[in-house]
């Protein structure tokens, strides 16, 4: 081509030649000029077609580093085309295909239109069949995810309503000024140490109290926790079972007439929303438990024990779980929280918290109460353990009073090591429970 100063027509000739020059740079080269005088002398042509000066030549969309596609040949781009005659032509391809799943390259073999007919309406080519009805709206869209992820909830509330039902189902009023409550927290079933399960159970028997309150993490079960399990080693049944032969019954058969009170902690809410979503590990559970239900896996109607579960386990994610179980609480005779969790010692109430396995207490006052306490309990949980510095933890109980007249308190904490002291009786941890405090079931 012979260089130098070119009409528009011998111009967008050559630059609606892509075959020859499928570069800008080529182009260049060929006209001598540089790509950015291309590029400019491209767009001015443009904008005067734009305004309406149709002796002005009609230039291609082409690329600036690669070939255009095949659809961008100028016999198919149809400027005159409105937003509508685009949708149009995307209608007339979808109906005469029903059976076919129009995709942007079956468009652009089968319509009669380049893709720069209709791209600098609709953009995408997603957007384009949303705008022609072809696919949902954005908005349509949303709404189907948002039903949908509310749907995949709803065997979680099935569940959250059958264990709600029993929070205040064997309770058991007792006349009395006083009232005392044994507290235990953070078991963790097999996990459990047996020096502790032994003074605990023996103080049960001593005290009579008027409620046992189990303060959350009663089972511990790590085939669901968040680090990995050998599935060879699961027995999660065998850790139930536990919890019913050496917590459970042992506790009802030393106080009989007292209430137990099951809080539900982190551990107990993974393990229902595990069952609910029938996981491997839950199928092996399920494959020994054959028509199960909450109450019988808790085993709260087998020991009249009522289980305080106030949070929704249909949360969606980490963080509206947290703030849910902050929600399983339980309030006993106007003057004491028991609660899992050590935020609650703001609620400005006496009363104690687990989760922590170490034993702190803060002093607080309010003019109902006067002068209180709030424990954090040590934990029930054997000091020896997987994944954690078990070493820093403390294990102990506590013993609860309350004036229901004054609802002036008072509360003993009993710390357990290689001896406990409950009432001026000791206990001492003997041989088989472990020295230490680092003591393993057998069989475990």
């Amino acid at each position: 081509m012979q260089k130098g100063k070119l009409s528009d027509n011998d111009f967008a000739s050559a630059y609606n030649n892509v075959q020859k020059y499928p570069l800008t740079a080529d182009l260049a080269e060929a006209l001598g000029l540089t790509r950015k005088q291309i590029s400019d002398k491209a767009r001015r042509l443009r904008a005067a077609r734009g305004k309406g000066k149709r002796s002005v030549p009609e230039l291609i969309h082409r690329g600036e580093y690669h070939p255009p596609l095949m659809s961008e040949s100028a016999e198919k781009y149809q400027e005159e085309y409105s937003a509508e005659d685009c949708l149009s032509e995307l209608r007339r391809i979808a109906e005469a295909h029903p059976d076919k799943v129009i995709t942007r390259n079956f468009f652009r073999t089968n319509s009669s239109i380049s893709e720069s007919t209709w791209n600098r309406y609709f953009g995408t080519f997603e957007e384009f069949k949303r705008q022609a009805n072809i696919k949902l709206s954005r908005q349509a869209h949303a709404l189907e995810r948002n039903i949908a992820v509310h749907a995949s909830r709803d065997h979680y509330r099935a569940l959250s309503a059958e264990r709600m039902g029993y929070e205040g189902k064997y309770d058991r009023p007792r006349e009395g000024r006083y009232k005392t409550i044994l507290v235990g927290s953070d078991l963790h079933d097999r996990e459990c140490d047996p020096f502790w399960l032994r003074t605990f159970i023996d103080a049960a028997r001593r005290i009579q109290p008027d409620v046992i309150c189990l303060n959350g993490d009663v089972f511990d079960l790590p085939e669901f926790g968040k680090y990995t399990v050998d599935p060879r080693d699961w027995d999660v049944v065998g850790r139930i079972q536990f919890v019913h032969d050496h917590i459970l019954k042992p506790l009802r058969e030393a106080a009989p007439n007292a209430q137990l009170d099951i809080i539900e902690g982190n551990h107990e809410a993974r393990l229902l929303r595990m069952l609910a979503d029938a996981t491997p590990a839950m199928r092996v559970l399920l494959s020994d438990l054959h028509g199960w239900t909450v109450p019988k896996l808790l085993g709260l109607d087998k020991y009249e024990c009522n289980y305080v579960a106030k949070m929704d386990l249909s949360v969606f994610n980490k963080t509206d779980f947290s703030r849910e179980l902050a929600k399983n609480y339980k309030s006993y005779f106007g003057c004491f929280i028991a609660h899992h969790f050590p935020h609650a010692r703001r609620m400005g109430v006496p009363g104690w918290n687990g989760h922590h396995h170490s034993h702190e207490i803060w002093q607080n006052y309010n003019p109902m109460y006067g002068t209180y306490e709030w424990h954090q309990l040590g934990a029930g949980h054997r000091r020896m353990a997987e994944y954690c510095e078990g070493e820093r933890w403390s294990n102990g109980f506590l013993i609860a009073h309350a004036d229901t007249q004054t609802q002036a308190t008072a509360m003993e904490y009993v710390q357990v090591t290689n001896f406990a002291i409950v009432g001026g009786k000791f206990y001492h941890r003997t041989t088989e429970e472990g020295g230490n405090n680092v003591a393993i079931w057998p069989g475990k």
